[in-house]
């Protein structure tokens, strides 16, 4: 059976039409006719009903088809995954991030990534929700937590350590927490937009992990409306590291409890599943990588 054959067989199905078929492929009707006649043939089965309206698949040419179609996804695997070898990797990624890390990290990072590679056109939304990659037409996926969806590659990326910390000006009006019990004595700001742990902190201890109960009078589901209340010496907060990286390294922020801190989540690429995952996001999977090992390696 001729590859070729098979997949200009799909494509007249595809197109529902001989003539459609030919003109894609800059060939005549009649030659498109005898092709599929002569996989017929060689199969030894009828694969279409033809009247001069429409075609309609035998039982065998449904089952053909199917595996026609493995065939073409292949075809273009293979030239997918051959299109980094090339003088210049191209086209289109649409991807989802979350918002603060959006704006905080991942924004200079994609354009980044697009200057290294100008024949990319990279579409970044930023949304905290989990999106369907597949129903909303999303290339790639940056997310925290644990994935679910069995149907979809998770790829880890790295994990982001948690910091308990406060601005300067906290800490020199209201004093600095020597131990995690001494922050019940403080005004904690809580991050709501996790799924548990708002006002329970994880801290490592002699005997394992445990937790400190916080009490504060902010509270907000949006890590940026959290950070800006931390900088502006509101309270004590509880957030990812990746997050306040640049106000600790600059000193605008301090990290209290350096080596106590227990929670911590995994970051993920996700995308869906492939037998051959695109050169172009293999690329931007490891640039993104590169720069969170590059921000985390401060902690």
């Amino acid at each position: 059976m001729n590859a070729d054959d098979l997949l200009l067989f799909a494509q007249v199905i595809e197109l529902s039409s001989f003539s459609k078929a030919a003109e894609k492929n800059n060939l005549t009707n009649s030659v498109v006719s005898k092709r599929i006649t002569r996989l017929e043939k060689e199969l030894g089965v009828a694969l279409l009903y033809r009247t001069t309206r429409k075609l309609t698949l035998t039982e065998a040419g449904a089952t053909l088809l199917e595996h026609a179609k493995t065939v073409k996804q292949a075809v273009l695997d293979g030239q997918e995954a051959l299109s980094g070898y090339g003088d210049a990797i191209s086209g289109n990624i649409r991807m989802s991030v979350p918002t603060i890390s959006g704006r905080l990290v991942l924004a200079d990072t994609i354009a980044e990534f697009c200057n290294l590679y100008p024949g990319i056109n990279i579409e970044m939304n930023l949304n905290n929700r989990f999106v369907d990659l597949v129903e909303e037409g999303y290339d790639l996926v940056i997310r925290t937590g644990h994935l679910e969806d069995s149907s979809l590659i998770a790829r880890h990326i790295t994990d982001s350590q948690w910091v308990v910390c406060a601005s300067p000006d906290y800490i020199q009006s209201k004093g600095r927490p020597f131990i995690p019990s001494d922050l019940v004595k403080h005004n904690c700001l809580k991050y709501t937009y996790q799924t548990s742990g708002a006002t329970e902190w994880e801290f490592k201890g002699k005997d394992g992990d445990y937790i400190i109960t916080v009490a504060g009078n902010f509270a907000t589901d949006d890590a940026s409306a959290l950070r800006r209340a931390t900088l502006g010496g509101r309270g004590i907060a509880y957030m990812p590291s990746v997050l306040v990286y640049d106000d600790i390294v600059a000193g605008d922020l301090v990290d209290i409890f350096p080596d106590l801190v227990a929670k911590k989540l995994g970051i993920y690429a996700v995308y869906p599943y492939t037998k051959q995952v695109p050169k172009k996001i293999q690329l931007l999977i490891e640039h993104i990588r590169d720069k969170y090992h590059s921000i985390l390696h401060v902690f």
